[in-house]
C-alpha cells in the first residue's frame, strides 16, 4: 500500500544556506506525526514546503498519490493551524470557521451547519457571535483549528500551535487536538520543540537536527533506543558516564535518571556509590543530583522515602547493565 504523505530527497537554500539537506519520509493515512527538534533545525520550513508556502530547492512531496511539489497552497486541500491563531479580528468565530468554506463556495445553510457542527466539536457551541479578542488564547487556538479542518483537507497541518499558551492549557488542548485527530481519521504533521508533547500524542515521531533527519519512529524507540548522541541527548534527560565511573566497563555510557534506584531491583546488577550533592522537590518526584567521584549523576525517584534524604549523605545507587546506553556519533 503506498505512502499517503511521502516526501523525497527535499532541499531548501537559501542563498549559500541550506536548512533542509536531503530529508526522506513516508507515512500512512490517518497517521499523527511530530517533526521535533531545537530552533532552526529544519522542521517548520518543512512543514511550510508541503503547506505550498515555500518552495522547495528540490525534492519531491506527494500526498495521496498526487505530487504538490508545484501546486499553490490552495490548490492542496490541506489545513494549517499556526502558533499566532491567525485569526480575522474583524470576523466573528462563526465567520473565521466559516472563511474556507464561503471561498469553496458552499451554500450559507450547509456553512452554518458546518460551523455548529465544527464548534461543537471543539466545545464551544454558542460562541459562533463572539470576536476573537473577546476569547482567551485556547479558546482562540480551538476556533483556528476548527478553521482548518472545517473544509475537510486531506491533511491538517499544526506549526507550534501549543507554544503561546501556558502549561496547563497546553495538555489539555494537546488532547483534545489528538482526540479530534482520532476521531476524524486525519492525517495530521505536527511541528514542535517541546519533547513531552511529541511523545505524548504522536504515533510516529521525526527527530530533527541542522536540517538533517537524526531518527524516525515511535516515541518509546526513540526515547529507549536513540541512534545518535544528538537523539539521545536531546529527548528526555540522561546521564553521561564517562570510563572509569562504572567499574568494569570501558568506554562511555549513559543512562536515564529514572533507571537508577537507591534501593536493589531484581535487574539491577551494578552500584556506584557517591554523595548527594543537591536535591530538588518536584511533587511526586524528587531529583537527586549525587557526586560519584566528581561525575554528577541524575537520579529521579518517587517521594516515598521512609527517611527523607539531605545534602551530603552518602547512597548507594542501583542500576541494571542492560539500561546502558552506548552513545553513537
Amino acid at each position: 500500500m503506498p505512502a499517503f504523505l511521502e516526501v523525497q530527497n527535499l532541499v531548501k537554500s537559501f542563498g549559500t544556506n541550506t536548512v533542509v539537506k536531503g530529508v526522506n519520509f513516508a507515512f500512512d493515512k490517518g497517521e499523527f506525526i511530530s517533526l521535533l527538534g531545537p530552533s532552526g533545525c529544519g522542521k517548520t520550513t518543512i512543514l511550510r514546503m508541503i503547506a505550498g508556502f515555500e518552495r522547495p530547492t528540490s525534492g519531491a512531496i506527494r500526498v495521496d498519490g498526487e505530487d504538490i511539489t508545484h501546486l499553490k497552497p490552495n490548490q492542496r486541500k490541506l489545513g494549517m493551524v499556526f502558533q499566532a491563531y491567525a485569526l480575522f479580528p474583524n470576523m466573528t468565530v462563526g465567520e473565521n470557521i466559516a472563511f474556507g468554506l464561503k471561498i469553496a463556495g458552499m451554500p450559507a445553510d450547509q456553512r452554518r451547519a458546518r460551523v455548529d457542527e465544527m464548534l461543537k466539536l471543539i466545545g464551544l457551541p454558542g460562541f459562533e457571535k463572539r470576536y476573537p479578542y473577546e476569547m482567551s488564547g485556547g479558546q482562540q487556538q480551538r476556533v483556528a483549528l476548527a478553521r482548518a479542518i472545517a473544509p475537510k483537507p486531506r491533511l491538517l497541518l499544526l506549526d507550534e500551535p501549543l507554544s503561546a499558551l501556558d502549561a496547563k492549557i497546553r495538555v489539555s488542548l494537546r488532547e483534545e487536538i489528538r482526540a479530534i485527530q482520532r476521531d476524524l481519521g486525519i492525517t495530521t504533521v505536527f511541528v514542535t520543540h517541546d519533547q513531552e508533547e511529541a511523545m505524548s500524542i504522536s504515533d510516529r515521531i521525526v527527530v530533527m537536527n541542522a536540517g538533517n533527519i537524526e531518527q524516525l519512529g515511535a516515541a518509546h524507540d526513540i526515547y529507549n533506543r536513540p541512534e545518535t548522541r544528538f537523539v539521545a541527548t536531546f529527548v528526555g534527560q540522561l546521564n553521561t558516564l564517562p570510563t572509569g565511573v562504572i567499574p568494569g566497563i570501558s568506554g562511555e555510557r549513559a543512562i536515564r535518571p529514572e533507571l537508577i534506584s537507591l534501593a536493589p531491583r531484581p535487574e539491577t546488577d551494578l552500584t556506584l556509590t557517591g554523595i548527594i550533592a543537591d536535591l530538588h522537590f518536584l511533587g511526586s518526584v524528587q531529583r537527586l543530583r549525587v557526586d560519584v567521584g566528581g561525575t554528577l549523576i541524575n537520579i529521579d525517584t518517587f517521594n516515598n522515602q521512609t527517611a527523607p534524604l539531605h545534602r551530603g549523605d552518602t547512597v548507594t545507587l542501583h542500576l541494571a547493565q542492560k539500561d546502558l546506553l552506548i552513545l553513537g556519533a
